[in-house]
């Protein structure tokens, strides 16, 4: 069952209308990138998860805070909230890594994925619907497969199925040298003799001997990390979710083509009605990432930081603004944490709806801050409470 229960908590507004007896108000949509997000009965969230090959950073951190903050946004306007945040233990980053550390793949995984648990445990982000592993969907990724070439959008070359993926490009309207910059940064390989495009990615490749293999129709081999997420989120979802959620820096290539992916074999658009893209976190303007070892690691942090500070520390902001990150600055946050504390220690009601309403208008955490720090009592303790602060 799913830890989280806050759409069962109701607003004061809610309770005083049922005891007159009057109709109960209106529900509240969500509002996100500027767009309302209305919801039925339940929401389908999908995060794209880790790579479970080392420890877990800051900008991780970011983007799976602000993921669950979604969540109970949306779990506020009554909805019953499913979300999936995936683990991409099939890939050659990670088998890479434990080839380096003379650990096999598998290993090395399981034990930085509990790595990574803790750390969210620490940072009270809410355990995800489902948890889907790419290791246990390499099925689903053969379907989808077959699925793409039956519908014109992969051919099959020497044991790897490729997608068609010059229209993905085109459509970001990113210019072609940037494209082709991301892309080989992301390990899409355009330079690859092997198909007709620069922009086709392998859905299926063929592994070495020294590579995790599985059974194919096109023969022994392993997915490629776009097809695995798109065919997670099928096998959770189905062929559409409500909000797809990862870094700023995935946008492209890797949510386009999970996106373009799920469209083309399952026939429906678009895959993700809402995208949240959670902003760069930065160090002395550089992208925080492992590949540069530019990191400030989340464990680092939790031994002279407060867990609530360093939570409010990466939500005290807008959700896709990119930021520096200045360990001098999470003195300014416990003030402010304090502040809060301070403010919900006095009585009174305030209006705990208005908190509410900021968070579900684009998950707007500073102007709720506002609110509740004006307001105080109970305002400011609903506060705390959906946002995991006390």
């Amino acid at each position: 069952m799913p830890l989280r229960s806050l759409r069962h908590v109701t607003s004061p507004v809610f309770d005083a209308a049922q005891r007159l007896g009057a109709p109960a108000p209106a529900p509240r949509h969500l509002t996100l990138g500027g767009s309302e997000l209305p919801v039925a009965g339940s929401a389908r969230v999908y995060v794209c998860g880790i790579t479970p090959y080392d420890v877990t950073h800051l900008g991780h951190a970011a983007t799976f805070v602000w993921a669950d903050v979604l969540a109970t946004a949306l779990d506020l306007t009554g909805a019953e909230v499913r979300t999936c945040r995936n683990v991409t233990d099939v890939d050659d980053v990670l088998l890479d890594a434990a080839r380096l550390r003379g650990d096999h793949f598998d290993e090395l995984a399981l034990m930085q994925e509990a790595i990574f648990d803790q750390s969210m445990r620490a940072l009270r982000v809410a355990t995800p619907t489902e948890q889907p592993h790419a290791r246990h969907h390499i099925d689903a990724v053969v379907q989808l497969a077959q699925a793409l070439l039956d519908a014109g959008a992969a051919y099959e070359s020497e044991g790897t199925v490729w997608f068609r993926g010059a229209g993905v490009a085109e459509a970001t309207g990113l210019d072609r040298e940037r494209l082709l910059a991301l892309s080989a940064a992301y390990g899409d390989q355009p330079d690859d003799p092997a198909k007709a495009d620069p922009f086709d990615v392998a859905v299926w490749r063929p592994s070495t001997d020294q590579q995790p293999a599985w059974p194919s129709p096109w023969g022994w081999g392993r997915p490629g990390w776009h097809a695995e997420c798109a065919a997670m989120a099928m096998a959770v979802h189905g062929p559409s979710v409500d909000v797809l959620v990862g870094g700023e820096d995935l946008a492209f290539p890797h949510h386009a083509y999970q996106s373009a992916m799920v469209e083309a074999a399952a026939r429906v658009t678009p895959f993700a009605r809402a995208v949240l893209h959670v902003g760069e976190v930065r160090i002395n303007g550089e992208k925080m990432a492992k590949s540069t070892g530019n990191l400030v690691l989340v464990d680092d942090l939790l031994r002279d930081v407060a867990p609530a500070t360093l939570r409010l520390h990466l939500l005290h902001r807008r959700y896709a603004d990119a930021w520096d990150f200045d360990a001098d600055a999470l003195a300014a946050t416990q003030d402010l944490l304090d502040s809060l504390y301070a403010a919900a220690s006095k009585p009174g009601a305030g209006d705990p709806v208005a908190v509410d309403d900021a968070l579900r208008a684009d998950l707007d955490v500073p102007a709720a801050v506002a609110v509740a720090l004006e307001q105080g009592g109970e305002s400011a303790r609903r506060l705390i409470s959906v946002l995991r602060l006390a």
